[in-house]
């Protein structure tokens, strides 16, 4: 019989350099834990990140130690215990936005999904050149995670109409 398995999100964030997962996922494999997923970014010269592992509970104390000691290095890892995921897959639906750059458009988009009873499994947000006009457009990537269908079709009408106010392309697949 196989040792109880804690599971552990580690955010992580550090000045961008060669070797930062490395020096994340040494410690992980070297206490028997196992890099479930991830996702991670290089930023303005920083480097961040959040990772489920798992691990042998009763090696979790020993790893704490470890990535707590990377701190020495300009590498901050912060462990927090969690459930373990659920195989069961929620509804999705993904979310896209384009439009001109303003101040507040996030917060808004996710001040209404929160209202709808909505989460936000993922969100990726980007600057690009806007292709004749000039300027900056700002595009959201999200996949949203609906606990039902019933309510999809209010969230889409509340969505649009934000969308219409800002002035952006936004659309729900």
């Amino acid at each position: 019989m196989s040792s109880p398995q804690a599971h552990l999100v580690l955010t992580v964030i550090g000045a961008d350099r060669p070797g930062l997962v490395s020096a994340v996922s040494g410690p992980v494999e070297r206490h028997g834990g196992s890099w479930q997923r991830s996702q991670m970014a290089r930023l303005a010269g920083e480097f961040a990140g959040i990772v489920l592992v798992t691990v042998p509970e009763a090696a979790v104390g020993a790893l704490e130690g470890d990535l707590a000691g990377l701190a020495a290095d300009g590498l901050r890892v912060d462990v927090r215990r969690t459930d373990a995921p659920s195989e069961a897959a929620p509804a999705s639906v993904q979310l896209h936005l384009l439009g001109t750059d303003r101040p507040g458009i996030v917060a808004e988009i996710s001040r209404t999904i929160a209202a709808h009873g909505v989460g936000i499994e993922s969100l990726t947000t980007d600057l690009r050149e806007a292709p004749m006009a000039g300027g900056l457009l700002f595009e959201v990537e999200a996949e949203l995670s609906v606990p039902g269908e019933s309510g999809l079709d209010e969230l889409r009408a509340a969505l649009e109409q934000i969308a219409d106010e800002l002035m952006v392309e936004l659309s729900l697949e």
